[in-house]
């Protein structure tokens, strides 16, 4: 728990749910602890009576939810001896790991795909210190090297197939229930690698453990039977709902795919690592994946900026984007509790929303009559 009245980061504060010891040096730059914004104009827009909540994961340390993720594998591997850690990106996760790494003191080395990164995140991994190595090819080229480099060069690898990844971020899982009291009707994610769905409803598997020790698929990092049986915290779990881009949709294809396309880049993947992981989440919560276009992602982000003054990155918008359709369309019915992960703050892609914004700056000379008239002219109905 927290030292006294100040926060220290999410191990700390769920330091009897996570695998570490009392001997750990805990790697943290105060993550998690993010704030569930409940949307209070957009919901109205829909013609139903739906409470819409969204868990603003841009506010962790470097402005997306791989932070939580982050600091339990680097804290690991620097509790296993390691000096390096190495992952391929899209963006966050290349920015998280070299953060952490330079909290840890060790070397963070990045794979990215060329010309395929947003420079707000390509500038936080190499300000943070990372050794960034631009490849000719996709993410899913890049974390098949990732594995294959592995096997030949002593680093840990800090993509979501290391499991202290998805343990660190099922603590947002468990912060949605304490806030609300019990867990939401719905929670609806992006999905691109399918690893933060899957942490979601290992979060939720473990705070609803009541006592039978029943191990679900999703929960395989219990390791045989739930230690947390008898501590649950809630009787219910949500409906998991992922959303994906229609250009970089394996989920809705059924099949991995080669080439994925995107302008939200953080979900530009076309081989999800969490695979199977995220089809047994669907099942086990009566779940779906569905898709949305770059039109949709778009228009969702600049509502959420406009109609609630939250400003996301186009990946996060997706899930606000499914959500509202699905609940204009009855998939979601009215009296719903719905909870939409935002994982990345609007600065990690500035140029994508300047380019929403063409015409929405006045340029005027330096005297108070041209302020006036442009302020009351743009006023004017």
């Amino acid at each position: 728990m927290p030292t006294g009245s100040r926060y220290t980061g999410l191990i700390e504060h769920y330091r009897d749910r996570l695998p570490v010891s009392d001997s750990t040096r805990i790697i943290s730059l105060g993550e998690g602890n993010t704030p569930l914004i409940r949307l209070e104009n957009i919901p109205h827009e829909t013609g139903r009576e739906v409470e819409i909540y969204v868990k603003y994961e841009g506010l962790n340390p470097t402005g997306s939810f791989k932070d939580r993720g982050m600091s339990m594998a680097v804290t690991r591997a620097v509790e296993e001896g390691s000096r390096a850690v190495l992952c391929a990106s899209t963006g966050n996760t290349s920015a998280s790991a070299a953060a952490y790494a330079a909290r840890a003191g060790i070397t963070a080395f990045v794979i990215i795909p060329e010309g395929k990164i947003a420079l707000g995140k390509l500038a936080q991994a190499m300000i943070h210190g990372a050794v960034v190595i631009q490849i000719r090819g996709n993410f899913d080229d890049g974390m098949r090297l990732v594995k294959e480099v592995a096997d030949h060069a002593p680093v840990t690898i800090v993509n979501s197939i290391n499991p202290y990844r998805l343990q660190g971020q099922k603590t947002a899982a468990f912060e949605i229930v304490d806030a609300l009291g019990r867990a939401p009707d719905y929670h609806c994610l992006p999905v691109g690698n399918a690893g933060n769905i899957t942490a979601h409803w290992i979060g939720y598997c473990e705070y609803s453990h009541q006592g039978d020790g029943r191990v679900t698929a999703a929960c395989k990092y219990c390791a045989g039977e739930c230690r947390y049986a008898g501590r649950g915290v809630t009787g219910t779990r949500p409906v998991m709902v992922g959303y994906q881009a229609s250009g970089s949709a394996p989920f809705l294809r059924g099949e991995m795919v080669d080439h994925p396309e995107t302008v939200a880049t953080a979900i530009r993947i076309g081989h999800p690592q969490s695979w199977d992981s995220a089809w047994k989440v669907k099942e086990e919560s009566g779940g779906w994946f569905d898709e949305c276009s770059d039109a949709e992602i778009l228009a969702a982000q600049k509502l959420l900026t406009s109609r609630e003054g939250i400003f996301c990155e186009p990946a996060s918008a997706i899930s606000v984007a499914g959500a509202l359709r699905d609940i204009r369309s009855g998939r979601i019915p009215e009296g719903s509790c719905v909870v939409c992960t935002l994982t990345g703050h609007g600065l990690k892609d500035p140029d994508t929303a300047i380019r929403q914004c063409e015409g929405g700056m006045l340029t005027v000379d330096a005297t108070l009559d041209a302020v006036k008239r442009a302020i009351l002219d743009s006023m004017a109905p």
